[in-house]
């Protein structure tokens, strides 16, 4: 069951009955939330196999696939892609710029905005990160179409609570 679609709690672990007039929380595993939370973490871990041998970490790899589709990005358009704040943006740039697959620059447009560009290094190892995508769709053990439409599900469930914040 999901979260707010459940009538009544299990009372089994408890062992006593709810009081009829309270409000009742689903259990951890009828909820979306938890669902969505394990879910990403086993992704995550998968994906951490897969990006120890090319050095890098999740959110390092998702910055690294946003600058392959366009080579140059500012830093605030990457955090709008990633939905990462500065504090979390800048350590992770600086990390990957300090082995040499980015370089960040002013804009020559607008001296407030920093440009991220991959460096040759950073653009040869898209070759290497290239079976990652396959290797993940082939451990979810679902088809194409399926997990097409699974991730077209969950972008706009984070679509609609984004707008309800």
């Amino acid at each position: 069951m999901v979260a707010g679609m459940a009538t009544t709690a299990s009372t089994a672990s408890t062992g006593t009955a709810p009081s009829s007039t309270a409000q009742q929380v689903p259990a951890v595993d009828d909820q979306i939330c938890f669902a969505l939370y394990a879910a990403s973490r086993a992704l995550t871990t998968r994906y951490r196999e897969l990006l120890a041998p090319l050095d890098l970490t999740y959110p390092q790899y998702l910055a690294m696939v946003v600058l392959w589709e366009g080579n140059e990005v500012s830093v605030a358009r990457l955090g709008e892609r990633l939905f990462l704040d500065s504090g979390t943006l800048s350590p992770l740039l600086r990390r990957l710029e300090s082995r040499g697959l980015v370089s960040r620059s002013r804009s020559t447009s607008d001296e407030r905005s920093v440009l991220v560009s991959l460096t040759a290094d950073g653009d040869a190892l898209r070759a290497r990160a290239a079976g990652i995508p396959e290797a993940i769709c082939e451990s979810t053990g679902l088809d194409v179409a399926s997990l097409v439409a699974l991730q077209q599900q969950v972008v706009a469930l984070g679509d609609s609570v984004r707008a309800t914040i």
